[in-house]
């Protein structure tokens, strides 16, 4: 009896393990199915995430390639619109000194007539007249005495270039007197010429070549009142201090040199000037 109890007895233990036992294995069953459930879920997710990871470098490469088209486009664009306006800049240039030439040769133009019109006599009187005069041949008291030849030198229809270089010539041959009487018709025929400055610096050099220094520095003092802005004056002041040395006035001549320096800085005169200051500041005290 006590043996079926105990036999009754095991195997109810052995029905009540058996049934968490096989509760717990379906349990686990489903765990391990929704595991793979997610885990293919998961992959799925990470090939999705590729695809489109993909298809956004695609599009980046695209957009890429379309910002490089764009870029160049625009280098090529501004490349070509400098191109243009470099050629037009050259084309204004080009434009800008043919007007310059235009005005040149017009203004030399205008001279000639110029010229031309003061040669015609005044009343339409031939010039010829006053050599049938019976007084042709007389000379009146104080006046200068024809030149060689039978006639004075007349500057009648010259025009300005023709009489100036004329005058230039004199005196590169050293002609004075005819370069200084060239030079001052010119100035009292042209007055209001590009040369006018030219041709009274041109008389103080003519008078400085003969060392007369105090007619050279009148000369030079009419280049710096008359024509105070033109490329004449620096040199006029130089040159007037180089007189006013020789006759001995050193303060004067510093003073002109030291006008130079200060007003016309940047000219070849300046050098010249400063050169001249240092040269009289090292001279001995006498």
């Amino acid at each position: 009896m006590r043996l079926l109890m105990t036999i009754a007895v095991a195997l109810a233990l052995v029905g009540g393990a058996a049934a968490p036992a096989a509760a717990q294995s379906r349990e686990q069953r489903q765990m391990m199915a929704d595991i793979r459930m997610l885990q293919e879920q998961t992959q799925e997710l990470v090939v999705a995430i590729a695809t489109v990871t993909q298809a956004l470098q695609d599009s980046m490469k695209g957009v890429n390639v379309r910002l490089d088209d764009a870029n160049n486009a625009m280098r090529k664009g501004l490349a070509d619109q400098k191109v243009t306006i470099d050629d037009m800049g050259k084309d204004l240039r080009a434009i800008r000194e043919r007007v310059d030439d235009t005005n040149v040769r017009i203004s030399n133009v205008r001279e000639e007539l110029e010229a031309l019109r003061t040669s015609i006599p005044v009343g339409g009187a031939p010039a010829s007249a006053a050599a049938a005069s019976p007084d042709a041949g007389a000379v009146p008291p104080g006046a200068a005495a024809p030149a060689a030849g039978g006639q004075a030198p007349s500057t009648a229809g010259l025009s300005p270039t023709r009489m100036f270089d004329t005058a230039r010539a004199d005196y590169a041959a050293g002609q004075w007197s005819l370069a200084i009487t060239g030079f001052d018709a010119f100035i009292k025929t042209f007055p209001r010429s590009e040369m006018a400055d030219d041709a009274q610096f041109y008389i103080g050099e003519t008078y400085y070549a003969q060392n007369k220094w105090m007619d050279a520095v009148t000369a030079y003092n009419a280049v710096i009142q008359s024509y105070p802005m033109s490329n004449a004056a620096p040199d006029a002041f130089y040159k007037r201090g180089l007189a006013q040395e020789r006759v001995g006035d050193l303060d004067a001549a510093r003073d002109s040199w030291n006008n130079v320096v200060k007003n016309y800085p940047d000219s070849q005169a300046a050098i010249l000037a400063k050169q001249s200051l240092d040269r009289v500041a090292r001279r001995p005290a006498q």
